[in-house]
């Protein structure tokens, strides 16, 4: 069963987001060695529940929080959605060493992911 493993979190200004996350919540934000400026988000222990996440520059007003769901099969559950009534907003898209993603939005028009883990993908 598909489980949310990671959230992105927009933001206009990262410092100013790594400031307050790591103040008020104490989470430990590291940039990201990618081809993109990305910080990587951990907010705890590993071996408790709960999950980590990223930031990124918000590229439209309307961003805020996406949801990452980590499936098999980035082709197949992108069909399901679209079978179902869900709109992809953003197509498969590789990130270099982390995998696929298609962003999305339901039937209710919230925004979430899917991503295919693979450190193949280019």
């Amino acid at each position: 069963m598909p489980r949310v493993r990671f959230f992105d979190i927009s933001v206009e200004d990262p410092e100013e987001a790594i400031r307050f996350y790591t103040n008020v919540f104490n989470w430990q934000i590291e940039k990201w060695d990618g081809p993109r400026p990305y910080w990587l988000i951990k907010t705890g222990d590993p071996t408790l529940p709960g999950i980590d996440g990223g930031m990124g520059r918000r590229k439209s007003r309307l961003q805020s929080v996406t949801n990452f769901i980590d499936v098999p099969s980035i082709d197949e559950y992108a069909m399901k959605i679209e079978e179902q009534g869900g709109l992809i907003v953003q197509p498969k898209t590789a990130i270099k060493g982390v995998g696929h993603l298609v962003a999305f939005e339901d039937t209710e028009c919230n925004m979430l992911a899917i991503m295919e883990y693979s450190e193949n993908a280019n």
